[in-house]
């Protein structure tokens, strides 16, 4: 098989579905999709993306941190085991050693779904086992990009519209 990464072994056929991304930081456009994934699989495991190119606003700790706050009453609402952790290697590798049977991906606009219908094609020649779910926004936070929210908080804008109150408080503590 291309890539190397067989067909995940998952010995009680859970539903587990991986959604990764680099959270910095958990906007309500990233909780919209985490809560409607949680109503498809039995454990989401939420993969934080770790690349020494980048330099992150919040550590992989902190966005860990959030995430788990952010993500507890969904779980608990949805049913769901959630998990956090980080990766640096590729997204479908980490579904793989995750034992996911999923890879779940939000879209935004059509821009983004070429770039993911891109991106689900060469998963799927990696690991055929794993298959893609793609999650449209809702529409009340499909505008949210976390680059966006960022270079806000930055400049110092407001952006309570497009995180959790308890994130809006961790951005502000950070850029002061």
């Amino acid at each position: 098989m291309a890539g190397g990464i067989a067909r995940g072994y998952n010995p009680d056929m859970t539903k587990i579905g991986f959604y990764s991304g680099t959270f910095d930081p958990v906007t309500l456009g990233h909780t919209d999709v985490i809560q409607r994934a949680a109503g498809l699989v039995d454990k989401l495991v939420i993969g934080i993306g770790v690349h020494p190119g980048k330099a992150p606003l919040f550590t992989a700790d902190e966005r860990a941190s959030m995430l788990r706050a952010e993500t507890r009453a969904i779980a608990k609402a949805m049913g769901c085991e959630i998990d956090v952790v980080t990766f640096d290697n590729l997204v479908v590798r980490a579904a793989f050693e995750h034992q996911a049977t999923t890879i779940v991906r939000g879209l935004r606009d059509a821009s983004d779904f070429d770039y993911e219908m891109q991106m689900a094609g060469m998963n799927g020649a990696m690991a055929p086992g794993i298959q893609t779910v793609f999650l449209p926004a809702s529409p009340g936070v499909r505008h949210i990009t976390g680059t966006l929210v960022r270079q806000i908080a930055l400049m110092g804008g407001d952006v309570s519209a497009f995180v959790s109150p308890a994130v809006a408080k961790l951005l502000k503590t950070k850029v002061a």
